[in-house]
């Protein structure tokens, strides 16, 4: 299979796909066609997300938008690869499973309905899938962001990144991921190259979850590579150094045969 040209990145939950903007650029220098999807529901810009919710957010799910890629992949003349964060990266380990990808890059991965995550990961997202919330929509505080994404920013960048990036959420995406079968992996069989990237101080998914979701793969033939950042956090992709980050992974796709 010939190495594309053509990558899709992925957002995550709470932030939408604006947050790519930088990412989109340094790939598209790199002679890359590079797609930025926003997940169902999450359409426009952040701040007037905040203000006004869209009508479809609280209906969209997990498989909803793993689907969405699908459809937008099944457009291209070639398999991409698929680079997502958070949320995102275990929609890039569904897209590989699907044989959907070339290769597949997930950034502080949520985990897979079968890899059980510490009590560290329910206590700080269990505001966003708050089973006694019905299908009201999430906005996390400026608190929750602070704790959740920009733990290793200064309290001027996180107010910045906060205005920046915060958009509403869906309930239903998080329990999906908890909840419905859609959301397991199956780790047995042969898959196109993986990539997992942990950052050190990432308060949500941790390297040690990272590490985990990465060692259940069982073919001895199929790649799966991770790396992790000193001193990251969830907001590895938004924060100072993402460029090294990036460098990474471009450094990693040229290495594909």
């Amino acid at each position: 299979m010939k190495k594309p040209q053509t990558i899709v990145l992925i957002h995550g939950m709470f932030v939408n796909n604006t947050s790519w903007q930088e990412w989109k650029t340094y790939f598209e220098n790199q002679g890359f066609t590079v797609y930025t999807p926003a997940n169902p529901g999450h359409e426009g810009a952040p701040a007037a997300l905040r203000t006004n919710i869209h009508p479809d957010l609280t209906k969209t799910g997990f498989e909803d938008v793993v689907m969405n890629i699908v459809k937008l992949i099944d457009t291209l003349p070639e398999k991409p690869i698929v680079i997502g964060h958070s949320m995102a990266g275990l929609v890039v380990q569904k897209l590989v499973e699907l044989d959907k990808a070339y290769a597949g890059v997930s950034i502080d991965g949520a985990p897979p309905k079968n890899v059980m995550p510490p009590f560290s990961t329910i206590k700080i997202v269990w505001p966003a899938i708050n089973f006694f919330k019905g299908s009201t929509p999430f906005l996390g505080t400026r608190d929750w962001y602070n704790r959740a994404f920009f733990n290793t920013l200064s309290k001027t960048e996180a107010a910045k990144a906060y205005d920046n990036v915060a958009v509403p959420e869906s309930r239903k995406i998080g329990r999906d991921t908890v909840l419905k079968s859609f959301s397991t992996v199956d780790f047995s069989k042969p898959h196109r190259p993986l990539f997992f990237i942990a950052g050190e101080k990432d308060t949500i998914f941790s390297p040690e979850l990272t590490r985990k979701i990465a060692s259940k793969y069982r073919d001895a033939a199929s790649i799966v590579d991770y790396k992790e950042f000193p001193g990251r956090s969830h907001f590895i992709c938004g924060e100072k150094g993402w460029q090294e980050v990036a460098d990474s992974i471009l450094n990693w796709i040229n290495k594909l045969n």
